[in-house]
Parts: C-alpha cells; sequence; structure tokens
C-alpha cells in the first residue's frame, strides 16, 4: 500500500501555514457573520416591539386624554389637560430612557470574535516562542 508521501523543505511548511492561516481565517469570518446577523436579529425585533409599543400607547393615550377631559369639561378643563400634558412629558421622558438601556448591548459587539483572535494571537506567539528555542 502506497501511504502519502510527506513533503518537506521550506516551501512545503510555507504551503501548509498559508493553508491553516487561510482556514483560521475562513472560520473567524464566519464567526463574525454569524454574530452580525444575531445582532442584527436582536435589533430589529427591538425596533418591531416598540413600534408597536408606540401604536398602541398612542391610541391609548388618544383615548384617555379625550376621556379625562370630558370627565372634567365643566369647572377643570384646562387643569385637566394641563396635568395630563405633565403626566405624558414624563412619561415619554421615562420611556426614551428605557428605550435607550433596550438598545444598548449586553455585552460589546463582536466579544466572541475578539476572545478568539487574542487566542490565536497568544497561541502564534507560544508557537513562535517555541521555534526561537530551537
Amino acid at each position: 500500500m502506497s501511504e502519502p508521501i510527506q513533503e518537506s523543505g521550506l516551501f512545503a511548511s510555507l504551503r501548509r501555514m498559508l493553508a491553516t492561516a487561510l482556514e483560521i481565517a475562513q472560520v473567524r469570518l464566519a464567526l463574525v457573520g454569524t454574530e452580525i446577523e444575531f445582532e442584527k436579529r436582536r435589533i430589529l425585533h427591538g425596533l418591531l416591539w416598540g413600534a408597536v409599543a408606540l401604536l398602541v400607547i398612542g391610541v391609548g393615550i388618544v383615548l384617555s386624554c379625550g376621556f379625562v377631559i370630558l370627565l372634567f369639561w365643566e369647572g377643570y378643563r384646562l387643569a385637566a389637560v394641563g396635568v395630563m400634558a405633565l403626566l405624558f412629558l414624563a412619561g415619554g421622558a421615562l420611556l426614551i430612557r428605557q428605550a435607550r438601556q433596550r438598545l444598548r448591548s449586553p455585552s460589546g459587539m463582536f466579544d466572541a470574535s475578539v476572545a478568539e483572535l487574542q487566542r490565536d494571537q497568544a497561541e502564534l506567539r507560544a508557537a513562535s516562542g517555541q521555534h526561537a528555542q530551537r
């Protein structure tokens, strides 16, 4: 039976090293693509839920404003409108703060890719240190 012959020499070593580097780059690019897709979906879902919430809140606000103004129509019409306006401004400020917190990523973007690249660098430094000792 014939076994594959191991190439030796500088060019064979360079060829194997280049093939390994290309394989590592391909894996890292796939990881970055996966992380981009995850972030895109997270942001899209957040924006979609936010838009639906704004629509429902808007309808609720209009109906509640009409109810309160009609309730106080006789004597406190202007006071009711003023109090409602202040409540909605305060609620809007709280909602904006909440939306900013939700859109912040729980961790930095591409953390897994950065960790993998740092691990690759550490392994390359260790490998180059072993070659320097020989």
